[in-house]
């Protein structure tokens, strides 16, 4: 089987808006390793977009699936319930940073969990309104593509989207935007918008994601916090990319000395099986009716066998330490190439989770064209690399935590040679 066989056959039995990266086809793969049908080699830097902070097909996470695949693969929880789902949740309700006890339901999609969030909140506040940030990433289907802050790819054509959604500015230093100036954001919201009586929440990601990597600063998180106390609005943080062990801590909102009312939370949850979770306030996620929360497959038994494995290893393995000790390295690469590589214009990270941003040296201008031409650099040595940002001008770095240190020792080598000039 070649690569270029299986393109032409995927050109011709699959539509070209589910746009695709890579022009070679998986077949294995083993922790940080992918390798193709033609028996190439990959560094896999983009672990399924931050799926694989535990690796590919770990070991204890195998187990656990054949386990469960030996009792039943689906019963629909709303139907006929089962004890790994109500002690996934008590584990997960233990360790999320709310205030209080909280509770936590299980769904398959981090959009999903978005869109549960949001219903949540309204059930909660009897209030329609929602408040999120240019650059943030919330999800494809229409509440969670109206929340997210990025036109394209994942706006174009598919308006209109669901009202009484507002965009505040989201705070980043390498473009100029303070958090007195986020904030006086909200305030123009509040002025011409909505009132803030008729907001149900504030949702952001404490990292952006797909936005470039924005690390929220700290008196930013206590200016929201101190808002929707002052208004009676939710805070909802989107740990969606963040969560398990990426920044070093299991959550993003750990390194923040105010905590969210509710947190969604998938990929990296299960470990490459499909489940994602809104945790929160025991109170406010109690507001919606029986029945009112659940799907057919959300909280399926083999995904949340996955997921008592995940947390498992992250303990066990220490992968936070970890995230913190192998984003440094990454950083300090980063931050010496800048003498050879005038286009890099931001390093920035909160653990592993590292981005580097380009722009064009002479313009200032962003600059994917150099984006491209470093993931082609890199991809030519075998290192799968991710671009993200609003202007397609950031690398970002999702290597699984659990990487061996020569193969990231390889992977640093790579990164050196392909920004150079």
């Amino acid at each position: 089987m070649k690569n270029t066989e299986l393109n032409q056959r995927r050109l011709q039995a699959t539509p070209r808006g589910i746009g695709v990266m890579c022009g070679f086809y998986a077949e294995k793969a083993e922790n940080s390793t992918l390798w193709d049908v033609e028996g190439n080699e990959v560094i896999d830097f983009a672990a399924g977009i931050a799926v694989l902070n535990t690796g590919h097909r770990h070991p204890k996470i195998v187990a656990a699936i054949e386990k469960q695949l030996q009792a039943f693969t689906h019963t629909a929880y709303q139907i006929v319930p089962y004890e790994s789902y109500i002690s996934l949740a008590e584990r997960i309700n233990d360790r999320v940073p709310v205030n209080g006890p909280a509770k936590t339901a299980f769904f398959s999609t981090g959009a999903e969990a978005v869109e549960n969030a949001v219903k949540i909140a309204r059930a909660y506040t009897k209030r329609p309104g929602l408040i999120t940030f240019g650059g943030g990433f919330h999800g494809r289907t229409f509440m969670t593509m109206a929340l997210t802050g990025k036109v394209a790819p994942y706006k174009i054509g598919f308006g209109p989207f669901p009202g009484s959604v507002y965009h505040g500015q989201y705070p980043n230093a390498a473009h100029g935007v303070s958090t007195a100036d986020a904030m006086h954001s909200l305030e123009r919201i509040f002025k011409a918008d909505i009132a803030p009586d008729q907001v149900a929440a504030i949702i952001l990601e404490p990292v952006q994601g797909e936005g470039g990597f924005n690390v929220a600063p700290a008196d930013f998180m206590q200016a929201l916090r101190k808002l929707c106390d002052t208004h009676g609005i939710l805070l909802i943080a989107d740990e969606v990319q963040t969560g398990f062990a990426r920044t070093g801590k299991l959550f993003a909102m750990e390194h923040y000395d105010v905590k969210p009312d509710l947190m969604t939370m998938a990929k990296s949850l299960a470990g490459g099986m499909p489940l994602s979770a809104v945790a929160g306030r025991a109170d406010v996620m109690d507001a919606p009716a029986p029945g009112g929360l659940g799907g057919t497959y959300a909280g399926n038994p083999l995904a949340v066998a996955a997921a008592h494995a995940v947390l498992d290893i992250i303990d066990e393995e220490e992968l936070c330490s970890r995230a913190a000790k192998l984003g440094h390295h990454l950083v300090e690469v980063l931050n010496n190439a800048k003498a050879d590589c005038p286009h890099i214009v931001d390093v920035r990270a909160q653990g592993a989770m590292v981005a580097v941003e380009f722009n064009d040296p002479q313009t200032g201008a962003p600059s994917p064209e150099f984006t491209k031409q470093v993931q082609d650099k890199a991809m030519k040595e075998g290192l799968l690399l991710l671009s993200c940002g609003v202007y397609g001008n950031v690398i970002r770095f999702l290597y699984p935590l659990t990487i061996p240190d020569a193969q990231f020792r390889k992977a640093l080598d790579i990164i050196r040679r392909s920004l150079s000039q």
